[in-house]
C-alpha cells in the first residue's frame, strides 16, 4: 500500500468553508480552530494560539513560507483571524492568533432581507467567489444544515465563564450537546449571551442560586425562558462587579 494514503492523521477541512473562503484559508482555519479549542492561554477574554511562521510550516509541511504567510494575511483581512502579542520578552515578536467566531457565524448564515420571498422556505444569502460576494439561494437553517463547526463552543462556554467566574471547558460532550441543541432551534450567539447575562444579574451574588450558573441549567430546556426573562437590570451590573475584574485567567480551564 502506498504510504501517501492515509498512514498519517489527515487534515480534515469543510467543503463549505472552502467554498466559502479558498481552500487553503479553510485549512489554516480549522487547523487554528482546533488549537483555540485546547489553549489555556487567556488574555483580554479569549483563547490564543501563539506560533512563528516555521512553526505553521511544520504543520502546512507543503506550503512555503510565503504561502503561509499569504494565507493568515487574508484571514486577517477577512476578519476572521485576530492577531496580537501578549510576549513576556518585548523582543519576542511571536505573533498570537484566535479566530472571531462572531465574523465565523455571519459568514455561515443567510441572511434575511426586507422583500417577500416566492417559496418561503428559501432566503437570499451570500458566499464568496474569488474574493468577491455573489448572491446565492440557501435553505433556511435547519438542523440538517447546521453541523458543529459552525457552532462557536468556545466563545460561548468562554463568556460563561468570564461572566460567572467558572472554568467549564468547551469540549466537554454534554456541555456541547446542549449548546448544539438551542443552536439547531435557531438560537444564536447573541442568545446565549444574553441568557448568561440574565442569570448571572440574578444568581451571581445568590449564594443557594449561584451554584446553577452551568451549562446544564442555562442551556437546558428553559433557555428560552431565560432568554425572555424580564426585570433583569443587566447594565447595572457591568462595570461595578468587582469580581469579574479580578479573575484570573492564567488558570485557564482547571
Amino acid at each position: 500500500m502506498s504510504n501517501l494514503l492515509l498512514d498519517e492523521q489527515p487534515l480534515v477541512v469543510l467543503p463549505k468553508l472552502a467554498s466559502l473562503i479558498g481552500l487553503n484559508e479553510a485549512i489554516a482555519l480549522q487547523q487554528l480552530h482546533y488549537w483555540v479549542e485546547r489553549s489555556k492561554n487567556e488574555k483580554e477574554g479569549t483563547y490564543w494560539v501563539y506560533n512563528t511562521v516555521e512553526e505553521w510550516r511544520e504543520q502546512f509541511p507543503f506550503w512555503s513560507k510565503n504561502t503561509v504567510i499569504r494565507t493568515f494575511e487574508k484571514l486577517e483581512k477577512k476578519e476572521l483571524v485576530s492577531t496580537g502579542c501578549f510576549n513576556r520578552n518585548k523582543s519576542d515578536r511571536t505573533k498570537w492568533y484566535t479566530i472571531n467566531y462572531d465574523q465565523l457565524t455571519k459568514l455561515s448564515s443567510p441572511s434575511t432581507q426586507d422583500e417577500k420571498m416566492d417559496n418561503p422556505k428559501w432566503v437570499n444569502g451570500s458566499s464568496t467567489q474569488d474574493g468577491q460576494l455573489v448572491n446565492q439561494r440557501l435553505p433556511q437553517t435547519t438542523s440538517e444544515t447546521t453541523t458543529e463547526d459552525n457552532i462557536p463552543f468556545v466563545q460561548i462556554v468562554s463568556y460563561l465563564n468570564v461572566q460567572a467566574k467558572t472554568s467549564y471547558r468547551p469540549a466537554t460532550k454534554k456541555t456541547k450537546q446542549l449548546i448544539a441543541a438551542r443552536w439547531k432551534e435557531g438560537f444564536i450567539l447573541e442568545d446565549f449571551k444574553r441568557v448568561v447575562d440574565n442569570k448571572v444579574a440574578e444568581w451571581l451574588n445568590d449564594s443557594k442560586m449561584n451554584q446553577y450558573l452551568r451549562p446544564e441549567t442555562l442551556f437546558g430546556t428553559k433557555f428560552e425562558s431565560y432568554l425572555n426573562q424580564k426585570g433583569v437590570n443587566t447594565d447595572a451590573r457591568i462595570g461595578q462587579d468587582p469580581i469579574l475584574s479580578e479573575y484570573d485567567f492564567s488558570k485557564g480551564w482547571d
